[in-house]
């Protein structure tokens, strides 16, 4: 294929680049509404109170929990499904005529799977399991492929600002969707609802908020020509080549020595933050006693500091790096994780500041990863490496909240897991400090040099 600037102009890259934002836009409705705010606490509620009835509280019907653990590991087992999926859609997309369609098929089983937990209610925990299940593993495939576009409609010049911005674009688009459901929610008794009613709409608004806003994205991204695609010649045969594709790239990551470093160090990191962004909620309102009013608020900081530190970071990173900044958020991170084990219970105002601690470090960390990920995949195959990106960040999603799970299931302890949290920090950091961007670079542009 021909690199970017050969056929695509500033100005089409720009459009394209507009309509890619949109998508973290749409979908950061999901991580911000369900994931972060609303879900955890009220399943864990309807997991107690069927717990308190008498019921016997399981994870699909199978494995004996407690009702405080079955948010982190309905978390986990909805990893280990993104796990078995993510790499066999990366491969698919890279061999599709339309790679956006596939994004769409996912981003919308998603969509429609979050709509569903408005009938989230009474003692139906198992429903909001599935539920939630379902539409965290296609957040993950569409993600994959979303990611995929980035070294396609940006130059390597580009990369840091452009994700940079597309994480701001996400934070803005979590917190409108927030702020109205927080008037619904202070408010539901004005507007005639139960406090349970308001929860269940604003899960069903992440829903159509995803659905509706990634109509953008499908409409302006292109698709452009693979020599992967011309393998497929039927449909019936789409799958086994994705599958083929997906065997070759597992020998194939011993050419790219860097990119697989990289992806390791990612994996430690990025279990810390996944753990965090999944838990907060749960562990504000478990462990510190805080009332969901505080949380979203928390939340709302979070979303509203994250724009400015994602762009700030994007920034920095032109200066100092994007490797350089992404080592500095995480020894902040490290603190974030001291100072949430030392926050005493109802402390509301010193959590408010944490959340906003957290906010400046959580976009730049995460968007310059993404940015600097992308100069190390070689180039056609882009959906199927970062297949392996979302792959590692998801399979330390699955250890944080297991670690989570069994602290609570043995010990009771949020303060403990939050703190042993650190340790993913360290070694993450210590294993990024290892990895040569300029070599790994090399290796894309050489096509790769095999290593025993």
């Amino acid at each position: 294929m021909a690199t970017i600037e050969a056929f695509d102009p500033p100005e089409v890259r720009r459009r394209e680049q507009r309509g890619w934002y949109f998508y973290d836009w749409a979908a950061s409705a999901f991580s911000t509404t369900v994931g972060t705010v609303f879900l955890g606490p009220y399943l864990t509620e309807i997991a107690r109170g069927a717990q308190e009835a008498g019921e016997q509280i399981t994870l699909l019907g199978v494995i004996p929990v407690t009702a405080e653990s079955y948010v982190p590991f309905g978390v986990a087992l909805s990893v280990v499904v993104q796990l078995i999926l993510m790499p066999i859609v990366g491969a698919i997309a890279d061999t599709a005529k339309s790679k956006k369609a596939v994004m769409g098929v996912f981003a919308y089983i998603g969509a429609f799977a979050v709509m569903g937990m408005f009938f989230l209610q009474g003692d139906n925990y198992q429903l909001g399991g599935v539920l939630f299940i379902i539409a965290n593993a296609a957040f993950g495939a569409a993600l994959v492929v979303y990611n995929s576009f980035l070294p396609e409609i940006a130059t390597p010049e580009e990369r840091d600002g452009v994700s940079s911005r597309a994480w701001a674009m996400g934070y803005a688009g979590g917190i409108i969707l927030l702020v109205l459901n927080l008037v619904l929610f202070l408010g539901h008794e004005s507007f005639g609802i139960t406090e349970s009613m308001a929860v269940r709409i604003a899960l069903f608004s992440a829903g159509a908020w995803w659905a509706l806003f990634t109509l953008i994205p499908l409409a302006r991204l292109r698709n452009r020509p693979n020599p992967l695609a011309t393998e497929v010649v039927a449909g019936g045969e789409r799958r086994g080549v994705g599958l083929r594709q997906l065997v070759h790239t597992m020998r194939d990551l011993r050419r790219y020595p860097v990119a697989l470093l990289f992806v390791v160090a990612f994996f430690f990191y990025n279990d810390g933050i996944q753990t965090v962004i999944a838990l907060s909620a749960t562990y504000a309102d478990q462990e510190l006693g805080l009332e969901t009013t505080i949380i979203i608020v928390a939340v709302l900081i979070v979303q509203t500091v994250g724009i400015a530190g994602a762009l700030l970071l994007g920034r920095a990173a032109r200066r100092f790096t994007a490797k350089k900044v992404v080592l500095f958020s995480l020894v902040l991170w490290a603190l974030v994780l001291v100072v949430a084990f030392l926050l005493p219970a109802g402390s509301s105002l010193p959590f408010l500041f944490l959340a906003a601690f957290i906010g400046f470090v959580l976009g730049g960390s995460q968007a310059l990863s993404r940015s600097l990920f992308a100069q190390l995949v070689p180039r056609d195959r882009e959906a199927e490496y970062f297949s392996f990106y979302e792959i590692s960040g998801s399979a330390s999603s699955l250890l944080g909240p297991l670690i989570f799970g069994l602290t609570l299931q043995f010990l009771g302890s949020y303060r403990v897991a939050i703190l042993a949290l650190v340790v993913f920090f360290i070694i993450g950091g210590i294993l990024l400090t290892r990895v040569d961007v300029k070599k790994g670079i090399a290796d894309v542009e050489a096509g790769g040099r095999l290593v025993a």
